[in-house]
């Protein structure tokens, strides 16, 4: 088998060093061909390496990863248009007539590293013009695959990544793995829905954790497991976390798991605690009930207030995320979010960024099955935002979300403190409703800032 030079592409994978770019690169390069990895969230575009590649493939798994794919896309076929182009990822089969219109021959989806495998064996024992050679590969693939282990060489240092800043102002370098893949939920604004459907897939326990020895011996101190669910499998979940801890005591980790799942699996939470988890990320989007259930989210209003007091008895720091701007989003319901959080003691715990995130309604999501978004009209999908756009009925609400995004952006740039931010909120929110500037209720203690671990680099999809 003819061997290629082959180009994997990161754009932005949540300030991490790109799983989606290591774990291909370990199959393709065990078939022998020369792989380079380069992501552009911290690398510039290395036009010879471009020039030089017979596969280059992009790596879409977000909404901004894909905004950033796109326009890298039409630079990279300019450099070499004989080269053959492929994008996967969540994002990649859902958003398949854009890309093949930009010259992206092939689409994969879900278990993406087989179908790039599989691909780079056909280009290698082609002839002809590779750019027209058709795809064989399915689009979306949820075949059970035997993982490898990811081989990161030829990425940026972990240091040059999202570090862990610790209650003492200490930080640590931060690592990543992934214990599965997709979600046994189908929450309707989610872009895994369209993809996996419904199902998720496990990636091997040796496999993970020789992943984490590597990692560790390059320098990680913390690890962030990067599954949509850290609890879609429990069990599994948590013997990988009581395998890690038993050989690295040292190193601390975080999770992401949805709300229900904490409140259906809280016999397991004080095993996080006691094998070194530094936070619990859940993505609770909305304090209205109503809209939770619009976006089928399986949890309510109560069941938020009662995890958070949970974690809090647990002695476990919960990082809330939410997407408080949405069609059915009221300026009486945004402040009432806000009001809930002070309350609960979480206004250190958020990131002020997610207190001005917009629904997205991406092509392919099951958002579009609710007729008119209940009385929400949708405009012609925008491919140069990759959304369907919309409208809240009352302008005010989308005004202040504006108004909201560029302070926090402003005020993040100038350092501020969550809570000084969270205060320009409540006030320029209550300004919207025309009410008076009522102090920020507070009953439950909040934690200091200093008391916190966080992530040096706030995410967001």
């Amino acid at each position: 088998m003819r061997h290629l030079s082959l180009l994997l592409v990161s754009t932005y994978e949540l300030g991490r060093q790109p799983f989606g770019l290591a774990s291909p690169a370990a199959w393709l390069r065990a078939d022998g061909h020369s792989v380079h990895l380069l992501d552009l969230s911290r690398q510039t575009l290395d036009e010879d390496l471009v020039r030089a590649a017979d596969l280059i493939a992009f790596f879409l798994p977000m909404h901004t990863a894909t905004r950033l794919g796109v326009r890298a896309l039409t630079k990279v076929r300019s450099l070499n248009p004989r080269a053959h182009l492929c994008a996967y990822g969540l994002y990649a089969p859902v958003n398949a007539d854009l890309l093949r219109g930009m010259g992206v021959a092939t689409i994969l989806g879900g278990e993406f590293e087989a179908g790039l495998r599989s691909l780079a064996r056909r280009l290698a024992a082609a002839e002809g013009d590779a750019t027209k050679l058709p795809q064989a590969e399915p689009e979306i693939s949820l075949e059970r695959q035997e993982f490898l282990v990811p081989d990161r060489a030829g990425l940026p240092s972990l240091d040059q990544y999202a570090r862990l800043t610790l209650p003492d102002g200490s930080t640590r370098v931060v690592g990543n793995t992934q214990a599965s893949r997709g979600c046994k939920h189908r929450c309707r604004h989610c872009p895994i829905v369209p993809v996996y459907n419904g199902k998720f897939r496990i990636v091997g326990r040796d496999v993970v954790l020789e992943d984490i020895r590597r990692q560790a011996a390059a320098g990680a101190q913390h690890i962030t497991f990067g599954d949509p669910d850290f609890f879609n499998g429990p069990a599994h979940a948590v013997e990988i976390v009581r395998a890690l801890h038993g050989e690295f005591p040292e190193l601390s980790y975080d999770v992401t798991i949805k709300v229900e799942h904490l409140l259906e699996q809280r016999d397991l939470l004080p095993v996080l605690r006691q094998t070194g988890c530094a936070f619990v990320t859940t993505a609770v989007e909305a304090v209205d009930d109503r809209v939770l259930r619009m976006l089928d989210k399986g949890h309510s209003r109560a069941d938020f207030i009662h995890l958070a007091k949970l974690m809090r008895a647990l002695g476990l720091f919960l990082v809330p995320t939410f997407v408080p701007f949405t069609p059915w989003t009221t300026l009486e319901g945004y402040e009432e979010l806000l009001r809930t959080i002070a309350t609960l003691g979480l206004i250190e715990n958020v990131p002020p960024v997610q207190l001005t995130i917009r629904l997205l309604i991406p092509a392919g999501s099951r958002l579009l099955e609710i007729t008119d978004l209940y009385g929400v009209e949708l405009g012609t999908f925008e491919p140069e935002l990759l959304v369907y756009p919309w409208q809240n009925p009352d302008p005010r609400v989308d005004e202040l979300q504006r108004e909201l995004e560029g302070m926090v952006q402003r005020e993040s740039k100038k350092g501020s403190g969550r809570s000084e931010i969270f205060a320009r909120i409540w006030k320029l929110t209550r300004r919207a409703m025309g009410a008076d500037s009522e102090e920020i209720p507070l009953i439950a203690p909040m934690a200091a800032r200093a008391t916190i671990p966080y992530l040096t680099e706030p995410w967001f999809c």
